[in-house]
């Protein structure tokens, strides 16, 4: 008899999978992909559910993109009716308009491939830019953007921080987590502004310089790759006299030798949500992913009842 919820995930997200299925009380495997020499791929799905939930995290997504469309065939045939793709760190989200001519808005045809193949999307904190809505990019389908915030908060409170901290964002797209997070705080904060000279070369500004001077600082941004804004921002922290910075980022793509660079500018430490697994970890989002996926049972549940009655 086939299970009314089960959760699978590709082999780089199998450690927050088996977090997420222990809090649902539901089985968990690991979709197996193989690569062949031509650089080709085979996929092969394990225990289908009426619901199935595949927890992938899209960090390095070209693969994993394919990996998940295949995945979503043999499901489907298999005999899931409903896919849940859970995306802690959802990929091509930020490119949402064509900037020069001839550039393809990759979050549109990345948005139109998921809906084709899912019935439900979750993801956290996505890199949105122009489109503040994430029904908007997934508009034929159930999607949900759910917030790290919450859970950061409760973690600072639970470590301790000094009550004099300021957080800030390094640009005016992250006062919205920026703002969330202070508010849950009860702390004052701040939007410096960007300059994008390049993918790797930022200048920073700050609106009000004396408000960091001699106080800790938080430093919070959403995503994190080069590492290039972080380490701009930083600088511009200690010009402007910041006690001492930390930083925190929901998403920690950046390679773990950056480090020593945010080191370097005066950053004292960096943490991370598990939304993408890397060594500067510290906030699990299991909990969270799990809240969201209650409903999932229920619904099994509905659709049970439902074939009993006709039955």
């Amino acid at each position: 008899m086939m299970k009314p919820v089960a959760i699978q995930c590709l082999p780089s997200s199998a450690t927050e999978a088996r977090r997420v299925a222990a809090r649902l009380g539901v089985e968990m495997d690991e979709i197996a992909i193989h690569a062949f020499p031509d650089g080709e791929i085979r996929v092969a799905v394990g225990l289908v559910a009426s619901v199935t939930i595949v927890l992938a995290s899209l960090d390095r997504p070209n693969d994993k993109l394919l990996a998940l469309l295949f995945a979503s065939e043999a499901l489907r045939r298999g005999g899931a009716r409903r896919l849940v793709l859970v995306a802690p760190y959802l990929c091509y989200m930020r490119q949402d308009a064509a900037f020069q001519p001839g550039e393809a808005i990759s979050q549109r045809v990345v948005g139109a491939l998921l809906s084709n193949a899912f019935d439900r999307i979750v993801t956290v904190d996505a890199h949105l830019h122009r489109t503040t809505d994430i029904r908007k990019v997934f508009p034929n389908i159930d999607a949900e953007n759910l917030s790290a915030m919450p859970v950061i908060a409760d973690a600072l409170r639970m470590t301790g921080f000094d009550p004099e901290t300021v957080v800030v964002g390094p640009d005016s797209e992250s006062e919205a987590w920026v703002g969330n997070l202070a508010g849950r705080l009860e702390l004052p904060h701040l939007a410096a502004r960007k300059i994008r000279r390049g993918d790797n070369s930022v200048d920073i500004d700050l609106p009000d310089p004396k408000a960091v001077a001699g106080h800790p600082v938080l430093l919070v941004d959403d995503l994190v790759s080069s590492g290039g804004t972080l380490t701009a921002c930083a600088r511009a922290l200690n010009a402007a006299g910041a006690k001492t910075i930390d930083a925190i980022v929901t998403h920690a793509l950046f390679p773990p030798a950056t480090m020593d660079a945010f080191a370097r500018a005066g950053i004292r430490s960096v943490r991370s949500t598990t939304s993408v697994l890397h060594p500067s970890n510290a906030f699990a989002l299991d909990a969270l992913l799990a809240a969201a996926l209650q409903n999932e049972q229920g619904w099994a549940e509905s659709k049970k009842s439902k074939k009993g009655l006709s039955g």
